[in-house]
């Protein structure tokens, strides 16, 4: 009996990751235009889409039926899985993993309490517990003890896409691509938060060290994640190299991930962002 752990396609992680994990795909709509997350659209198609289109896309939540499959291979091989999901908050997924689950023995459904990077490196964690010989049960009670020492940070490049969404108005967007502010937003207790301005990359860049240190820096024992949205990682570069001294101690190097569908929706192309265990 082994231990499976499974996603859903809004979890970011890298492709040595992404092959030891089973994703529950979401779906994505450019008007008239379904695809299915990572099967019929992958993040660079999303990105040129976004771009080129006026259409501001949708995600729609996994169904219960969208996990059975995957559940139903489980039960057939004599296996066990967690099931680690984007935050209750931000989708229905994770209530449709719970549905979806209670027709079945040895399935623990957890709320990751965030997206993307930094439900990935929840995922890292937990392959790592299972490496160690933890059962399903076991691995679902330490990620719910260590979900809260996750912090996901982001830099924005632009409002226009938050504006389009109609998450701001025209004008703060309008002051804001003339002044070249750079929002700085979190993922906090499961919802995004904004927390703070900057004016022009490089404040920006000290802005994300700031919030950081504020968190009581970086676990470097645990798994570390950087992101970024759109069809090129030039600005995560820039980032990191005007922040290098903040990761002299990471032991394995800095893995990276482009940003998927339901986090680029609302941010655009040109974000950088980081995941991380903060010490506690």
């Amino acid at each position: 009996m082994s231990v499976r752990i499974i996603v859903d396609s809004t979890t970011d992680l890298i492709p040595s990751v992404k092959e030891k994990v089973e994703t529950v795909p979401l779906t994505v709509r450019f008007g008239d235009e379904e695809f299915i997350d990572g099967v019929t659209i992958d993040h660079k198609m999303f990105y040129e889409k976004l771009i080129e289109s006026d259409v501001i896309p949708t995600t729609s939540q996994a169904t219960p039926s969208a996990f059975v499959p995957y559940f139903d291979k489980i039960k057939e091989n004599g296996d066990t899985a967690v099931v680690i999901t984007v935050s209750s908050k931000l989708s229905g997924t994770y209530q449709s993993a719970c549905i979806a689950a209670e027709d079945y023995d040895n399935i623990y459904v957890v709320d990751s309490g965030s997206v993307t990077i930094g439900a990935g490196i929840l995922v890292e964690y937990a392959l790592s517990l299972s490496d160690s010989g933890l059962s399903a049960e076991e691995i679902a009670d330490k990620l719910e003890e260590k979900k809260d020492s996750v912090i996901i940070v982001a830099m924005l490049d632009t409002l226009e896409y938050l504006k389009k969404g109609g998450r701001i108005s025209a004008a703060v967007a309008f002051a804001g691509g003339v002044l070249n502010i750079k929002p700085v937003v979190s993922v906090e207790k499961g919802e995004i938060k904004m927390l703070g301005k900057a004016r022009g990359s490089k404040q920006g860049n000290n802005l994300l060290v700031q919030e950081i240190q504020k968190a009581g820096g970086v676990d470097f024992d645990r798994p570390l994640l950087l992101g970024y949205t759109g069809l090129t990682d030039t600005l995560l570069k820039k980032y990191v190299e005007d922040s290098k001294a903040l990761w002299a101690h990471a032991k394995s190097g800095l893995n990276s991930s482009v940003i998927g569908s339901v986090i680029g929706t609302h941010v655009g192309p040109g974000a950088v962002a980081v995941a991380f265990f903060k010490n506690n």
